[in-house]
């Protein structure tokens, strides 16, 4: 087994015992918070000529949904450091819930704007980033492989709905289906409910204090008021290498993450190919994502590879974009079958390292904060992306242009992972040098050093000593 990556944590984190419990409720949870807005795209048809409105107009259910998702993240931030994240993903659970059985009632496209999209789209918040944050706080050596467990929920889910939201929709209609959404949506307060906090076994080691005992109450003041400003917003992450390296690489990435999944099936329908076998291309990606994110999380987890995984990320990212460059080469269903298998290979690498390397980079103590201005700011490209490659295909007329524009984003997004990681291994590299040589040196060795010798320079009859000279 890897040795465990560095970490500032006040405890010795039990990597397992409970902790396959938790990931196991954190399956649940991630799975329904990525899956369930793209499962409802089954119901739009209806919905659309029910309201007697625009594919556009209805296409903004889902989009509103994943859109607070990620800009609800700070929020979900703050009640996770405040009380924990079992209770905030059984709220989340319930809210989805409220969401999806108010919708059924609903008399406009904008009454599920507001059910489906906020509501909904808050209460998925709520699930997803506690699940991330608890994997975090369980596992330390083994937490790739946590990691590539949890984040396998969101393709096994997506398999588990769209049959089922079909069946649902034959059988009861969109509103009957949304009913019994809401009342299935409520396994994620189950999923909370497996989240036990972490047993802290080992205490934090207490500072140290002044002569006295005693802390002024200026200081005291002045602490509390840093703290208060860190637990709701770490404006400090802004000025971290590795941190502002993940979130600028991750904005230009997710302008073209989701279309190719989004537009898939239609680009297959444009080369003559039936529905049937259209909608097949999605059964597949999701059987290869299911199977290759916890293989991805138990490859992380090895010692050629936990050391570095940052590369790991970049490759599978570049991975990714040679993959929609090559995909207009693919021609008939044959070759659509093969484009979607090394696709659904490189997305779920992808996918399994998504917050692992952002856990690897800044630690699981800030990770709750960190993944909450990650998902916020996010929100955009998530919300623009697929419409932004949609107006590509009306003005061009071929959905080819689309992934060429796709692999190149993810193509240029894996290359600058692969440089400016090398540059943040390298310079923490350095840091670890000149710290270690800081910490090996002895107080004699500083008295020696700043000691003046007989040859030292002076200036107004004092002696300068040679090693301040030398800093100048």
């Amino acid at each position: 087994m890897p040795p465990a990556a560095a970490s500032k944590l006040d405890y010795v984190p039990p990597d397992g015992g409970w902790g396959w419990a938790v990931v196991l409720g954190a399956f649940i949870s991630i799975g329904f918070s990525y899956a369930f807005p793209k499962s409802l795209t089954v119901y739009f048809k209806e919905i659309q000529a029910y309201f007697s409105v625009s594919y556009s107009q209805i296409a903004w259910v889902s989009s509103v949904m994943l859109a607070t998702m990620y800009a609800a993240g700070p929020i979900a931030s703050i009640l996770v450091n405040r009380y924990g994240s079992r209770p905030v993903v059984m709220v989340g659970g319930l809210m989805v819930s409220a969401g999806m059985i108010l919708a059924s009632f609903g008399t406009s496209i904008v009454h599920l704007y507001l059910c489906v999209g906020v509501i909904g789209g808050l209460g998925l918040a709520l699930n997803l980033q506690p699940s991330l944050t608890i994997v975090g706080s369980y596992f330390l050596v083994k937490r790739p492989l946590a990691n590539g467990l949890a984040m396998t929920g969101s393709p096994v889910v997506l398999f588990t709905l769209a049959p089922l939201n079909q069946f649902l929709f034959d059988s009861f209609g969109w509103r009957g289906s949304f009913l019994i959404l809401g009342a299935i949506v409520m396994n994620c307060c189950v999923a909370g409910a497996l989240m036990r906090p972490v047993n802290k076994n080992i205490k934090p080691i207490p500072k140290t204090a002044p002569p006295n005992g005693e802390v002024s109450e200026e200081k005291q003041d002045e602490t509390k008021s840093e703290g208060c400003l860190k637990r709701f917003v770490d404006v400090s992450l802004f000025r971290h290498r590795g941190f502002l390296i993940y979130l600028i690489g991750n904005c230009v990435m997710f302008f073209g993450l989701f279309a190719p999944v989004v537009f898939l099936a239609p680009y297959a329908r444009h080369q003559g190919i039936d529905e049937y076998s259209s909608a097949l291309l999605l059964s597949i990606f999701a059987v290869v994502d299911m199977f290759v994110r916890p293989s991805t999380g138990f490859l992380g987890n090895t010692k050629w590879i936990r050391p570095k995984i940052q590369y790991f990320f970049s490759f599978a990212v570049l991975f990714n974009g040679v993959c929609h460059l090559l995909c207009p080469l693919a021609q008939g269903h044959a070759g659509l079958i093969v484009y979607t298998v090394f696709f659904g290979i490189a997305f779920g690498m992808l996918c399994a390292l998504l917050f692992e390397t952002l856990m690897d980079l800044i630690g699981a103590q800030r990770f709750s904060t960190a993944v909450g201005l990650v998902t916020i700011i996010e929100c955009g490209p998530v919300l623009l992306g697929p419409p932004i490659c949609g107006a590509l295909v009306d003005s061009l007329g071929d959905y080819k242009y689309l992934f060429y524009m796709c692999g190149i984003i993810l193509v240029g997004c894996g290359l600058f992972f692969f440089i400016m990681h090398y540059y943040n291994y390298k310079k923490l590299e350095e840091e670890k040098d000149k710290s270690a040589s800081v910490e090996t040196r002895t107080p004699e060795e500083e008295e020696v050093e700043l000691k003046p010798s007989p040859e030292s320079p002076r200036f107004d009859g004092f002696l300068i000593p040679n090693q301040i000279l030398n800093d100048r």
